[in-house]
């Protein structure tokens, strides 16, 4: 049974275009896989610790030598690292925030980019534990960042969650950019002629 983790990180709730889309996207997925799961993460809601000392140390003890205190350091590492793992699919709602991520967002990464669990060391360099993945990651951002666009040197999110994700094992990952959402703040254009080549694109790449 096939399942899906869908990822939500604006904090803007239901005026968010992010979470319209991963939403939308999560729709026709279920549609194209009628047996399938969908789990939801809202990063918003979720209180994630930054990584610090305990966590660095707790994380490289042994599993089996882990303390109490360990294992509690790393309760919500351990979550969110097996939803990862349980989901054959992942869409991400990312809106762009200062030229790069979400502050959750990056706080999420801190916690699933882990050795012995997504990523592994040997002799011969770095391994991604997460193969077999597809992504969809869905952006949002007030300007057009787009290849070709004139301003795509200012964002960093597209080649940090390509690398990100790559890093993991994941190198299925697709990217649909919904820019120039000033518009919609200024009234220049409606929320349904906005959205809809971006929804086209979300229907597309869901049924798959």
């Amino acid at each position: 049974m096939p399942t899906l983790l869908k990822i939500d990180s604006s904090p803007m709730g239901e005026t968010s275009v992010s979470r319209k889309l991963t939403a939308e996207f999560a729709k026709t997925w279920i549609k194209a896989h009628p047996n399938g799961t969908v789990i939801s993460r809202d990063l918003t809601t979720l209180n994630i610790p930054v990584i610090n000392g305990d966590w660095v140390a707790a994380a490289y003890t042994p599993e089996d030598a882990r303390t109490a205190e360990q294992k509690k350091v790393l309760a919500v590492s351990d979550l969110l690292i097996a939803e990862l793992q349980k989901a054959d699919e992942y869409v991400l709602g990312i809106p762009m925030h200062n030229f790069s991520i979400p502050s959750t967002l990056k706080l999420w990464i801190d916690q699933i980019v882990r050795i012995g669990k997504t990523i592994a060391y040997s002799a011969t360099g770095a391994e991604g534990l997460l193969k077999g993945k597809k992504a969809t990651l869905l952006l949002a951002s007030g300007g057009v960042y787009e290849q070709g666009s004139g301003r795509e040197a200012f964002n960093f999110v597209t080649p940090y969650l390509r690398t990100i994700f790559g890093f993991m094992g994941i190198t299925d990952v697709h990217f649909i950019a919904a820019g120039g959402t000033q518009k919609l703040m200024t009234g220049e254009v409606d929320p349904q002629t906005f959205l809809a080549p971006s929804l086209e694109r979300v229907h597309a790449q869901a049924s798959l």
